[in-house]
């Protein structure tokens, strides 16, 4: 398995669910977090994220996932 240099949750208020974004290198894997409510804490979206990177067949810890935001503006 490949390791990731680190992985960003972000909300995409156009399609109106959580996405993570991989990075390895100059490489961005964009992967939809489906079946997430639009506030979802913190803990669930990191480890999402490191289960979809791993999906993906890459390597990332908790620590190296950042949230951009836990709360979807209203």
């Amino acid at each position: 398995m490949l390791r990731a240099d680190r992985a960003k949750v972000e909300w995409n208020s156009t399609k109106k669910h959580w996405e993570v974004r991989i990075l390895v290198g100059a490489e961005v894997i964009k992967r939809p977090l489906g079946k997430q409510p639009s506030d979802a804490g913190e803990a669930v979206l990191k480890q999402r994220a490191v289960e979809t990177a791993r999906d993906e067949g890459y390597e990332v810890s908790p620590e190296q996932v950042e949230v951009a935001a836990t709360r979807v503006p209203a």
